[in-house]
């Protein structure tokens, strides 16, 4: 959604209609319900970092002595990384985000394993990243099977065996929805997918998009038997414009980036050392506080759900209603577009989202709710609503305060319900 001010007052009107009244209510600071578009950058990140923006300014590709200090530091940053991965710190390639890394993954191994299938099967719902690789792919010659996903928004991992084929090279089922939040069972799907591969004599690549699923899920590559996987820092409390991408050794891959051959020739460029830093440490922490973060989110998310189905009539949940993110609550709405109930949200000084950050922009129904099985009305009404750690019972009590006014003043005028 565009700006439509960039500076707000201390205090606003909230939106909310008691009595036929609108109720002014007073909020110091934004209530941030956006977590899965970005989160804050963590002060353990952040003051890990500074150095290699100024003092350690060394290009890490350098010989002597004061550049290895750069160096150093992204080879440890690689340790830690592979340390939450389970895998070896060589098979970690840092990119600059979760859209490169699905970019890089997905045409590589398509260029990679071109001569022996043309063939790739993924998701009806994943990320534009993924979809419009795979869209990339068919112009140059290549077959996708998108599968469906049900009303609850769940991967079969029987579709997934059933879809392979003589001349399938790579298989790319996300993780965690980036929209409404459900859980795939990647390591069934990648099971079921290297078992007939074996049984076939041909080489498969399992990936998987897990952006949204660091610091909720472990990413465990051995756990999940993925050969590639692909995560964005910004999404766990690290900074922007870092990524990482995960290899298996010998999976077949073809650089998407070539020039200098950093990152053993995966990805060619100068590394962004205090990107790097900071995302290793961002992702230490979120994953070693997984457990209790998610404990503490799921029960103010289960709150959300509760609150927003008893108070709005004509409201829904997407996705399914428990095997999904601890932190993720997404609401059609009949009667409103998710544009309008956004401005309402907005003026009560509440920071949500309708659908991906990446393609906010646009006002076209959701591509997610649409493979749910929603129609295009319903599609072009949701609500994202996804907390972070920082998130409180107080900022969730007032959003439920004023999400049924703003749905309800809506439905009442026509006109803005359209705007």
């Amino acid at each position: 959604m565009r700006s439509r001010s960039r500076i707000r007052p201390r205090f606003q009107e909230v939106p909310i209609i008691r009595g036929g009244w609108w109720v002014p209510v007073t909020n110091e600071k934004p209530i941030y319900l956006d977590h899965a578009a970005t989160t804050p950058l963590r002060k353990e990140a952040f003051e890990a970092m500074t150095p290699y923006f100024s003092d350690l300014f060394g290009n890490p590709n350098s010989p002597y002595s004061f550049a290895q200090e750069a160096r150093n530091a992204v080879d440890e940053a690689r340790e830690k990384v592979a340390g939450v991965l389970g895998c070896r710190a060589r098979e970690v390639v840092f990119t600059s985000g979760g859209t490169e890394s699905d970019n890089a993954a997905i045409k590589g191994v398509a260029s990679a394993l071109k001569p022996s299938g043309r063939h790739v099967i993924t998701s009806a719902f994943e990320h534009h990243a993924v979809i419009h690789s795979c869209e990339e792919l068919v112009e140059a010659g290549y077959e996708v099977t998108y599968l469906p996903v049900g009303r609850e928004g769940v991967v079969d991992p029987a579709s997934v065996e059933n879809a392979i084929r003589e001349d399938t090279t790579l298989v790319s089922v996300m993780y965690a929805n980036n929209e409404i939040g459900t859980i795939q069972d990647i390591a069934e799907i990648a099971r079921r997918t290297h078992r007939k591969a074996r049984a076939m004599g041909r080489t498969i690549v399992v990936h998987t998009d897990a952006v949204q699923a660091a610091g909720w899920l472990s990413l465990n590559v051995n756990e999940l038997d993925v050969d590639m996987m692909s995560l964005s820092a910004h999404k766990f409390y690290g900074p922007k414009g870092v990524g990482l991408m995960y290899v298996r050794r010998g999976t077949p891959f073809n650089p998407l980036i070539v020039g200098g051959g950093q990152e053993r020739q995966r990805r060619s460029g100068t590394e962004n050392v205090p990107g790097i830093v900071g995302a290793a440490i961002a992702l230490e922490l979120a994953d070693g506080e997984r457990e209790a973060a998610g404990n503490a989110v799921r029960g103010l998310r289960d709150m959300l759900i509760e609150g927003v189905l008893e108070r709005i009539t004509g409201a829904r949940l997407n996705g399914d209603r428990y095997r999904r993110l601890p932190n993720n609550a997404n609401f059609s709405f009949d009667g409103v577009e998710g544009e309008a109930v956004l401005l309402g949200l907005d003026f009560a000084g509440i920071c949500a989202s309708t659908q991906s950050a990446c393609s906010s922009a646009s006002i076209e129904p959701s591509h997610v709710l649409v493979a749910l099985g929603l129609d295009a009305d319903l599609a072009v009404g949701s609500l994202r609503l996804t907390l972070g750690a920082e998130s409180t019972e107080e900022e969730v009590r007032i959003t439920l305060d004023a999400l049924p006014g703003i749905i309800s003043r809506l439905r009442a005028m026509p006109s803005l319900a359209s705007t």
